[in-house]
């Protein structure tokens, strides 16, 4: 099992965020964000914590993203704003894949992903390999 926390600021955009323009004849333009500074940061985070050797079985992921406080929110209370939790695992599961944690994401079987306000910002990763038992 590899548990860790990345005290950091979470991303509040995702390389699957699309930006959209309007030119003067009223065609409609869409393109990729680049989000590589988000990713790259989370990446520097990501290395310090590269398993000795990748996972080769299934691997169940929890992530819980810590997004700081602000205003009348309270440490622990769910976070529903953008970026979707979907968007940021697909981003966090990319990098951890490129980075070697496991040898593909289709090893992962089922991940738990959850977003909070909290007083401590940051990234919380468990990852741990099924047991044959529990997949019979």
């Amino acid at each position: 099992m590899t548990t860790f926390f990345m005290p950091m600021i979470p991303p509040t955009s995702t390389h699957q965020q699309q930006g959209h323009t309007v030119d003067k004849h009223g065609v409609h333009h869409f393109y990729k964000r680049n989000n590589g500074e988000a990713e790259a940061k989370l990446a520097a985070h990501l290395m310090k914590h590269i398993p000795e050797q990748p996972y080769h079985g299934a691997v169940q992921v929890i992530v819980k993203w810590c997004y700081p406080i602000k205003a009348k929110h309270q440490d622990g209370e769910p976070y529903t704003n953008k970026p979707d939790v979907d968007n940021l695992c697909k981003a966090l599961f990319d990098i951890m894949t490129k980075l070697h944690y496991w040898g593909d994401d289709k090893q992962i079987y089922s991940a738990v992903v959850e977003k909070y306000w909290a007083d401590v910002p940051g990234v919380f990763v468990q990852i741990t390999e099924a047991e044959k038992e529990e997949l019979q």
